[in-house]
């Protein structure tokens, strides 16, 4: 199974957590797309057949600004090849911020929806003012994602 992961990063976490996702992804026998600066087209030709996004939240529930336009793109076309295909979201935020915490992660789950992608597994939320190793505590999550991927 092909496995695009899109991201958005303020400070890098968000990245991090991509890459380490990637990594376990691999590990387990994925082909992985991942790209921070990822264009529509570069995915389109990599040809997915599920999503993992990975996105912070800056601002008052918005998208990172390096994640924005693949965003916009993604909406503007809403690709129907992509239709039914699985896909989960992992957020990050700080949950002090309270109606807005991991508003970028419920955008991207918004943006699936529409897309017509089958979120397969709960979003993750994961709270900047509690986690101090982001990447450690989506291990279980992705595990259990793989297991889905696996079908």
């Amino acid at each position: 199974m092909k496995v695009a992961i899109l991201s958005g990063s303020v400070y890098g976490t968000a990245e991090e957590v991509a890459r380490h996702a990637q990594t376990l992804l691999k590990d387990a026998g994925f082909e992985t797309f991942y790209n921070a600066r990822a264009t529509l087209p570069d995915i389109q030709a990599f040809g997915p057949e599920a999503f993992l996004a990975v996105t912070s939240t800056t601002g008052m529930g918005e998208l990172p600004d390096n994640l924005q336009p693949l965003y916009s793109a993604i909406r503007d076309q809403l690709p129907a090849a992509w239709r039914g295909l699985p896909g989960a979201v992992i957020a990050l935020g700080d949950a002090s911020y309270g109606d807005t915490f991991c508003g970028g992660g419920e955008q991207m789950r918004e943006l699936f929806a529409e897309l017509g992608v089958k979120e397969v597994q709960e979003m993750l939320r994961i709270d900047a003012s509690e986690s101090v190793t982001p990447e450690t505590d989506a291990e279980p999550w992705l595990a259990k994602l793989i297991d889905v991927f696996k079908g």
